[in-house]
């Protein structure tokens, strides 16, 4: 069951029992702490996070920390398409950036993420907001994620896990 509430006009938010969550007990043995954006506006996109969310959690090479509420907002770029839904997961890992990348990635195909053109619509969609402190810029992995200040889908999750 999730809470709803209006925003704005445009803009909603969403409360599940995982959404958000923090971790009231963390396992001190990872190296990294990794910020990740989701989103998705294919099929019943919720439901999905949720499922992420076990998914993640049955993961032995990561922890999940926190996550955001979900924010229901409309696409950018590609505008002629359904709702976003959005929402932000803190994880603990091992995995050095570009390997925690390829993780990433192989989730989004097991989702059936089908990738078309730019801001196509998606089924899940995992993105690298920020690796701990660092700075990375290579062909396919860019940290902190380009624009990131600049998207709400971003910055209000983030948000309302600093309250």
């Amino acid at each position: 069951m999730y809470l709803k509430r209006r925003l704005r006009e445009d803009l909603f938010i969403f409360k599940s029992l995982r959404f958000p969550y923090v971790k009231k007990t963390s396992f001190k043995g990872f190296r990294y702490n990794a910020t990740i954006g989701i989103g998705g506006n294919i099929g019943d996109v919720k439901r999905r996070f949720e499922h992420l969310f076990v998914a993640l959690q049955k993961e032995r090479s990561l922890d999940i920390k926190a996550t955001s509420l979900i924010l229901q907002n409309p696409p950018f770029g590609y505008t002629k398409q359904d709702d976003f839904f959005n929402s932000i997961m803190v994880v603990s890992t091992n995995m050095t950036p570009q390997r925690f990348l390829q993780y990433l990635l192989h989730l989004e195909k097991k989702f059936a993420r089908k990738r078309s053109f730019a801001n196509a619509p998606r089924t899940l969609d995992l993105d690298i907001i920020f690796f701990d402190n660092r700075t990375i810029s290579t062909q396919n992995l860019k940290v902190p994620h380009p624009c990131w200040a600049e998207r709400e889908s971003v910055v209000i999750p983030l948000a309302s896990m600093h309250r």
